[in-house]
């Protein structure tokens, strides 16, 4: 684990480094305006309009093009609305608009979990508390073990399983963890507190569920009964599709080799520069070009979004280059490759960890004793140029 305070940087270093962010940070927020507005609306109306081209099609459903190219236009709708506008709306990043259309207070997104319960445990707890062991509960979603200080159980056995489960039903893993059981288990939340959050999903999982699998089938009823059945499946397939890739695009920037995780101890008088190192370290980018960018919902710069989560997300990609740039002046580690790898990455992690410690430490060993004349760089980057790794005693 990482302890910044006792790192190469010195307290005035890291304070200087919080004041250039702040600064960064200023500069963005005072050039925000109708270029910003353009693009938003942009994305809003394509997203809307996918999703009504994907309808209409799967009235048709029974032919097969209309069925492929409805599923295909639902499941790039899908990812939009919940990438690059709920996620990012929900932030507060449209805020500075004041627009009550699209506002953090009254946005609710085509997904599982209902808005007010996933802003607390995601734009509070998780952004709050990123990568601190015992704090930030997504950190392997309380279910597995991804990282070495994290205590083994034996239904970590299973993991590489049951991630690629969660993978396949993302955001109802995600709505159901937004309940919080295991807090409920331990005593740090009421039955009463669970019993209200369970009747929030309730409401707004059946509402999603009849959108889903009732109402628009029902209207493919107009070209026959198969279309109606074939509508149903063409929104199975394209849900899937959307959480398969929200769960690859989130386990990518937070997961892969480099990232690290903190004691509970880093937030004991942390400063806002210290808290800044710990969002950087904490967190890993994806390569790709705009339009990889943009189905990520801008998720590809976690490490920009981390710092500042509530910065309009097409801004992520032009203030990129700096924020990288004074990661390597003052010798932080920048975390970036591309989807493939670090997808690769996070899945060898989780398999990894998935054994008990002394399986993983024999592991380890045999690693090293294989290359120990080229340790890893942390970055993913083929052009990047190697940096020492620490390793953890």
């Amino acid at each position: 684990m990482a302890t910044l305070t006792a790192d190469h940087l010195t307290d005035e270093q890291i304070d200087a480094l919080g004041t250039e962010l702040d600064a960064l940070r200023a500069e963005v927020v005072a050039s925000l305006g109708e270029r910003d507005a353009r693009y938003i609306h942009k994305i809003i109306r394509t997203q809307r309009g996918l999703d009504a081209a994907a309808r209409a099609l799967l009235l048709f459903a029974k032919f097969p093009p209309a069925w492929i190219a409805g599923t295909a236009a639902l499941s790039v709708a899908k990812i939009l609305e919940n990438m690059e506008l709920g996620h990012n709306i929900m932030h507060g990043q449209w805020d500075w608009m004041r627009d009550p259309k699209i506002h953090s207070t009254t946005w609710e997104w085509d997904h599982a979990s209902a808005a007010e319960g996933w802003k607390k445990s995601h734009n509070f707890e998780h952004h709050t508390f990123t990568n601190v062991l015992g704090k930030d509960r997504d950190l392997g979603y309380s279910i597995m073990r991804i990282s070495p200080d994290q205590k083994w159980h034996p239904a970590h056995l299973a993991q590489p399983v049951y991630n690629q489960l969660l993978a396949l039903f993302f955001e109802w893993g995600v709505a159901f963890y937004d309940l919080e059981v295991d807090l409920v288990r331990d005593g740090k939340k009421s039955k009463k507190e669970f019993k209200r959050d369970a009747m929030r999903l309730w409401r707004k999982a059946r509402r999603q569920l009849a959108k889903d699998y009732v109402l628009f089938p029902a209207l493919s009823m107009v070209s026959g009964r198969q279309s109606v059945v074939a509508s149903m499946a063409a929104s199975f397939v394209a849900n899937c599709v959307r959480n398969f890739w929200a769960h690859a695009v989130i386990f990518c920037g937070h997961f892969p080799e480099g990232v690290e995780t903190f004691p509970e101890e880093q937030l004991e008088g942390e400063t806002r520069g210290q808290w800044y190192v710990r969002q950087m370290l904490g967190s890993a980018n994806l390569s790709g070009g705009p339009l990889m960018h943009t189905m990520t919902g801008n998720l590809s710069h976690q490490i920009e979004h981390h710092i500042f989560p509530d910065i309009p997300s097409n801004r992520y990609a032009e203030i990129a280059p700096r924020v990288r740039e004074i990661c390597e002046r003052y010798g932080l580690s920048y975390t970036i490759g591309p989807l493939h790898k670090q997808y690769g990455n996070v899945l060898r992690k989780i398999n990894r960890y998935a054994l008990p410690r002394r399986a993983e430490s024999a592991a380890a060993r045999e690693r090293l004793a294989t290359s120990f004349a080229t340790l890893p760089v942390r970055t993913a980057n083929p052009g990047a140029e190697k940096q020492p790794v620490r390793l953890a005693g």
